[in-house]
């Protein structure tokens, strides 16, 4: 990360950056870890971010909008002109969870090569970063939408949440089955850059509809 100039770290879990094998590995680079922020959640982690970018060489049936490495970094340096993106990976073992994918709003593959498809953590993390320094140093960020005018990942899960109450008080939602509507409604949405005002209207209309429902009954 420091390499290409980034120097906030966000770790999920049972973090061990400060044990002396991870200070002795991070050459010139004990600053970052010191400066690390421990979350308990990755939607926590997420919650200031107008952006999620999740990193995965597994194909998902339904996976959220899929961009290659080069076209995600882009992306990432045309939003962060609103306020701040992550790039989300995985452990070494098993990458991410679906759950984990799906609290993200783009899914962002590296090209590789035909007979093995995944790369370490670390290889992964660096291939990253070296394409958002190349895309930093080619494309300006966008001056002229308000940083604060962002829908944040928190605010999009809010959405979310909202709308799977109100479908599921009209019964449009099977709770027995709620995957397939849950991914896709999540797939939907991440498709557009939502602005935190378009955030509002979708939920005031939710509002309004589950008021005008139990006013009929």
């Amino acid at each position: 990360m420091k390499t290409m100039g980034m120097t906030d770290l966000r770790l999920v879990g049972d973090a061990r950056h400060r044990e002396p094998m991870a200070l002795a590995l991070a050459a010139n680079s004990a600053d970052v870890l010191d400066r690390a922020r421990v979350h308990a959640t990755l939607g926590e982690a997420l919650c200031d971010c107008v952006a999620a970018f999740a990193f995965s060489a597994r194909a998902r049936e339904w996976a959220p909008v899929l961009l290659e490495v080069r076209e995600a970094a882009r992306e990432a340096v045309s939003r962060a002109s609103q306020g701040p993106v992550a790039f989300v990976f995985g452990n070494e073992t098993a990458g991410l969870t679906n759950e984990e994918m799906f609290a993200c709003q783009v899914l962002v593959r590296i090209p590789t090569g035909n007979a093995l498809h995944s790369l370490n953590l670390a290889q992964a993390v660096q291939v990253a970063a070296y394409e958002l320094r190349m895309a930093g140093g080619v494309s300006g960020a966008n001056p002229a939408r308000n940083r604060d005018s962002s829908a944040t990942v928190e605010d999009l899960e809010g959405l979310y949440r909202h709308f799977e109450d109100a479908a599921l008080a009209c019964g449009f939602f099977d709770p027995q089955d709620p995957k397939r509507l849950r991914e896709r409604v999540r797939r939907m949405f991440s498709r557009a850059a939502m602005e935190r005002e378009e955030v509002n209207i979708l939920r005031g209309l939710l509002r309004a509809l589950q008021r005008d429902r139990i006013e009929k009954t």
